[in-house]
């Protein structure tokens, strides 16, 4: 293998090549070396990767050493030399055979130790900063390599632990708008603070509903989020549970009324049932609507609509164990994943009850959704990317605490109590701004244009490294980062009448619509959202098993060879491959077999064969 690896490494020398042009392949090669030379492939690990921009002797030390410790053997050398060919470094068909079999006798060969990260494969093709998990297929000629393949029978290895090797990014720092940049600064840690922000935005987004909204893609969106944090346990994720207090008060108001309602209604009944016989001629009293605004989770499908519609179609699910929604969805009475996809676009929910017959409806819901749970919750709620809930979600991924942290704090500070009071605050500026009426986002033309080259950038980005699987959630990024926008100006108090408010009503001084204008600072605060989130939710994908439609082998081989002449030359099959986006390698490997199995006869000569049994 040694020997393998020192031929490969003198051939990329002598061309001067860059075979890790993007770090993606720059950690490819490094895990490659790893796993089939153990420590003695460092050297060479060094000679090769030198040519790269991105190479420096310290860091690149510290990757091979990741390498070592995290690689799991999942990735060969084979690797290596597909880079190389790649690249267009001369490599001769025997060295390649040898390169996909892993060293056994390497000296200084390093196993892998049972470990928290990731089983992590890097796709060529991926972004830079996002590291995809699951287990490449590889064949031992190299070729062929399965860079973007998640495979289901590593999922339970994926899921022991879910740690990136590079960082994922933390959301820019800014000057958000009170309370939100209170709320966050009560972190300990950049990913708390990160954390307690998406928390606040969610959980305040939810208290608008109708009072405030933007235009996009020609429908009014409310600021109704769904949020996902996603981290391994004792990571520093409870404290989102403290964002609940923001909102407990105006939980707790509605339901004192409910239960004054509900001791009204007895009462009542109680007088009705009175009456004897004069009940015919009395209007029976009618049990109020069971509102709410935190809706539990551990709920069934009925339930949960009943929930919502009682509370007149507003509400948000809050919980800190992403399980407890994801059992009751999977239960035989849930089912209701259907109830929050349409949530999230306003649709109207409907259920028919059989036994008593009863209809009911709300035309538009504002359902907002904020959850937690670790990396092994995630796939039970949402068991694929083409399941609709995985493009909806907000998602953000706190890192594995590997150092002691200290929990008396800086200062002494009741948390809970903390929030509480924040959250009664909270209830009364929000009593103060559905006064004012509607809010509506109006975005300048500049701001426009600029919300427009950033996501197209994005969307071509996402669809050349993920495919489709992330098409959708970029899209539906875009509507949250509206969304949260809305939030942020209304906060921030920047509002000035609806420009189509009749004169007579300025004049009156009867004003019910206003237009939010977004600030300069906030406006850049809100989109530098975008791509650390996108790279989050990319993470949060790999976790998940492939749901692009599979190639049918047997159906591209049989139209390949179908449409080829009675008589046909390798040459022109591979022409023909190249033509419908076949691997090379795949097509003369159905050739050999075609061949072997009688289908085709080979001509002698020069490459010429003719069908058979085709």
């Amino acid at each position: 293998m040694f020997q393998s690896l020192t031929h490969l490494t003198a051939a990329i020398e002598a061309a001067c090549a860059d075979i890790a042009p993007s770090y993606a392949e720059y950690v490819q090669l490094a895990l490659a070396l790893a796993t089939d030379c153990g420590e003695g492939g460092r050297p060479y690990f060094h000679r090769i990767c030198r040519f790269s921009s991105k190479y420096e002797q310290a860091h690149a030390d510290r990757l091979y050493t990741n390498a070592l410790k995290n690689g799991k053997g999942s990735v060969h050398l084979g690797t290596a030399f597909h880079l190389a060919q790649t690249a267009g470094v001369d490599i001769r068909e025997e060295k390649r055979e040898q390169a996909g079999k892993t060293c056994k006798h390497a000296e200084n060969a390093v196993h892998s130790l049972p470990h928290t990260h990731a089983h992590v494969h890097y796709n060529a093709n991926a972004d830079r900063q996002t590291l995809s998990a699951g287990q490449p297929e590889e064949n031992s000629a190299g070729n062929d390599t399965c860079t973007d393949h998640r495979d289901n029978d590593c999922r339970e290895e994926l899921l022991a632990g879910s740690e990136p090797l590079m960082p994922l990014p933390l959301l820019p720092e800014a000057e958000w708008p009170q309370p939100l940049q209170r709320i966050r600064d009560c972190g300990a840690t950049g990913a708390q603070r990160d954390v307690l922000l998406l928390g606040a935005l969610t959980s305040l987004g939810a208290c608008l509903e109708r009072s405030a909204r933007c235009l996009y893609g020609g429908k009014m969106q409310s600021p109704c989020l769904q949020t996902f944090i996603v981290a391994p346990p004792a990571s520093g994720k409870g404290v989102l549970g403290f964002v609940r207090q923001l909102i407990a008060p105006i939980h707790e108001d509605i339901r004192r009324q409910v239960e004054q309602q509900m001791a009204d209604f007895r009462k009542a009944k109680n007088s009705y049932n009175a009456l004897g016989k004069e009940r015919r001629s009395a209007e029976e009293p009618q049990m109020p609507p069971n509102r709410m605004f935190i809706i539990s989770g551990n709920n069934s499908g009925t339930g949960i609509l009943q929930n919502i519609m009682d509370s007149n179609g507003t509400g948000i699910i809050f919980e800190t164990e992403a399980d407890t929604i994801s059992t009751a969805i999977g239960a035989d009475y849930g089912h209701w994943s259907d109830t929050l996809r349409r949530a999230f676009d306003h649709d109207y929910l409907s259920y028919n009850r059989r036994t008593d017959r009863e209809y009911r409806e709300v035309k538009k819901s504002y359902l907002s959704i904020l959850l937690s749970g670790t990396p092994a919750q995630v796939k039970p709620l949402i068991p694929s990317a083409e399941n609709g809930l995985f493009s909806r979600q907000i998602f953000y991924y706190m890192p594995a605490i590997h150092e002691w942290q200290d929990q008396f704090g800086a200062h002494d500070t009741d948390m809970e109590k903390l929030f509480t009071a924040m959250g009664e605050e909270w209830k009364q500026q929000l009593e103060k701004l559905k006064l004012g009426g509607l809010y509506t986002l109006k975005l300048t033309k500049e701001q426009r244009n600029d919300f427009n080259r950033l996501f197209s950038t994005l969307f071509l980005r996402a669809h050349t490294n993920h495919g489709n699987e992330m098409s959708s959630s970029v899209a539906r990024l875009a509507v949250n980062i509206c969304r949260i926008a809305t939030i942020v100006g209304v906060l921030r108090g920047d509002i000035t009448p609806d420009a189509d408010l009749p004169a007579d009503n300025l004049k009156d001084g009867i004003i019910t619509r206003w237009d939010i204008h977004l600030s300069a600072a906030d406006f850049k605060a809100v989109t530098g959202l975008v791509v650390p989130l996108y790279l989050h939710a990319t993470h949060i994908l790999s976790f998940l098993p492939t749901t692009e439609i599979s190639r049918r082998t047997n159906a591209d081989r049989d139209s390949l060879f179908g449409n080829m002449p009675k008589r046909f030359s390798r040459a022109g099959l591979m022409e023909r491959a190249a033509e419908a986006g076949i691997n090379l390698n795949t097509a003369q490997s159905w050739l050999h077999r075609l061949v072997k199995q009688g289908v085709l006869e080979e001509l002698p000569g020069k490459g010429e064969y003719c069908k058979r049994n085709f």
